[in-house]
């Protein structure tokens, strides 16, 4: 798999519902993953949130979403994100460690419970990137 670029929007409670219009919108498969089925949330209330969705479209559009959990703030406007995702472990890597520098890591490029390692990190222009370098194949 190639390195993929592609935005990455936040929503507070709605993200299953905006990432259905989109697909009404630019057709596509929709995938959805809630934090319950990962377990990575506590709060009853965020059980049934989308912690990760992800439209692909014919043409070669994607577009990927999430629920902001309740602990994390939310301020429509900031509530995007570019992300950066592959297989290649050096090369996303590299990408990590220069967009960090002089920035604010906000999640340390770790392992993930969905089998991959990931991270978040805001650059020093205040840009929000979110990294994930696929795992190994099943």
């Amino acid at each position: 798999m190639s390195t993929q670029l592609n935005p990455y929007l936040s929503f507070r409670d709605t993200a299953r519902e905006a990432m259905t219009f989109y697909q009404s919108v630019f057709g596509g498969e929709l995938t959805r993953s809630t934090f319950g089925e990962f377990g990575a949330s506590d709060d009853p209330a965020e059980q049934d949130k989308v912690m990760h969705s992800m439209l692909a479209t014919d043409n070669g559009l994607t577009l990927m979403a999430s629920d902001t959990p309740n602990s994390m703030d939310y301020t429509p406007g900031t509530n995007y994100s570019i992300s950066l995702s592959g297989d290649d472990d050096d090369e996303l890597r590299g990408y990590w460690e220069k967009l960090s520098a002089g920035g604010t890591v906000t999640m340390p490029l770790n392992p993930a419970p969905w089998g991959d390692t990931f991270g978040m990190c805001v650059d020093k222009f205040g840009v929000s990137w979110l990294v994930n370098i696929a795992g190994p194949k099943a």
